[in-house]
């Protein structure tokens, strides 16, 4: 379905953020504006004249305003690394194990103390547990001494493939009680949002864990990647300003980049070494956008404004951005979060159901920490 000429796009964007953007949006803004009669001084129906053909995509994609009652809803926003499968806990030990057999290393094999000893030492940092355990049981007498580095490269390279396979394989179990929790949800009519676009595992491998779900309860929820973070009004409109970025400016980035994980390495050594936990925010300025991005197309997709919304989080980038967009968040723990403090999420739960987080709590919101 196309229609041309002009497209009526209703956002729940606060009209003094489109004013304050470039000046031909802004002339484009005064121009445009159309103030509804239910509609709050604070919010705009912006109708974009244009002589290009606009693509109207199906209701699935609508905005907020389209439903008749959207305020007595409640939007789930789920991400899926650590919530729907804890894929490290069942497969980060196989996946080294994968990666130094491809490579020919017969002398290593991790058993599970193994990798939970080196795990702790390193306060999770790949490169040093790879360190510590060489340092152990000694170098490949073959590699010389400046290409260490590399040759951790290349290990941490062949494992995370590894993994990627394991989480795309049958030998991944969903979580218990996820299955149950989304059951619930559905039943009590809630729209269901899964987020893949700011997953590390990547987009292929969130999907490929949401089709173990099922194929009756993959029909009920969406699933929201890059892709319909792009195509969303909000991602239309503010990540569709094509401003590229200079070279020094990606540099920069990638500076403070460096600068962050360098912190978070430091910070969990100390840790580890005095049995503290750290919550330090190492997230990018260009991260965090794509976070904040992806929960808001989560909402237009759900059907409901972003302050109906409650994400049921396994990252620390996603509660980082939940908070910056006044969105609740409760954080479904993992192995690889086991240690971490959420100190910005509305609660921290082990898992679903019975004591832990269950559709009735959310509905009431009683986000009881059970720690």
């Amino acid at each position: 379905m196309q229609a041309a000429a002009a497209v009526a796009i209703p956002l729940f964007i606060p009209s003094s953020f489109l004013l304050s953007r470039s000046p031909p949006l802004r002339s484009l803004v005064s121009k445009s504006v159309i103030l509804g009669p239910f509609f709050s001084s604070t919010s705009a129906f912006i109708l974009f004249k244009t002589h290009k053909t606009w693509r109207i995509r199906p209701s699935s994609c609508t905005s907020p305003y389209m439903d008749p009652e959207p305020s007595r809803k409640l939007g789930l926003l789920m991400e899926v690394d650590g919530v729907l499968a804890d894929v490290y806990r069942l497969g980060n030990c196989q996946a080294f194990n994968v990666a130094f057999q491809k490579l020919g290393l017969d002398c290593a094999n991790w058993t599970e103390p193994i990798f939970e000893d080196l795990k702790r030492k390193a306060a999770g940092d790949e490169e040093r547990m790879l360190i510590l355990f060489f340092n152990r049981i000694g170098w490949p007498t073959s590699l010389p001494t400046n290409e260490k580095e590399t040759f951790m490269k290349s290990i941490i390279r062949e494992k995370r493939k590894a993994l990627e396979d394991f989480a795309m394989s049958r030998s991944l179990a969903l979580r218990p009680g996820v299955e149950k929790f989304i059951d619930e949800a559905i039943q009590e009519g809630l729209p269901l949002v899964l987020l893949t676009a700011y997953s590390k595992n990547g987009d292929e491998v969130c999907r490929s864990i949401i089709e173990k779900l099922g194929h009756d309860r993959t029909l009920q929820v969406k699933v929201v990647g890059k892709d319909e973070v792009q195509q969303s009004y909000y991602g239309q409109l503010v990540l569709g300003e094509g401003v590229s970025s200079s070279l020094d400016e990606q540099l920069v980035k990638e500076a403070r980049k460096a600068v962050s994980m360098e912190k978070q390495r430091v910070a969990e050594e100390v840790a580890s070494i005095l049995k503290l936990s750290v919550d330090i925010d190492t997230s990018s300025t260009e991260s965090t956008d794509l976070v904040v991005a992806t929960l808001r197309a989560g909402a237009e997709y759900a059907g409901v404004p972003v302050q109906s919304c409650v994400l049921i989080a396994g990252s620390q980038s996603g509660v980082v951005g939940a908070e910056k967009i006044g969105i609740p968040s409760v954080v479904i723990r993992s192995s690889s979060t086991a240690r971490a403090e959420f100190r910005r999420a509305n609660a921290v739960m082990d898992g679903f159901g019975g004591a832990d987080l269950t559709v009735s709590k959310l509905l009431s919101k009683r986000f009881a920490d059970p720690s």
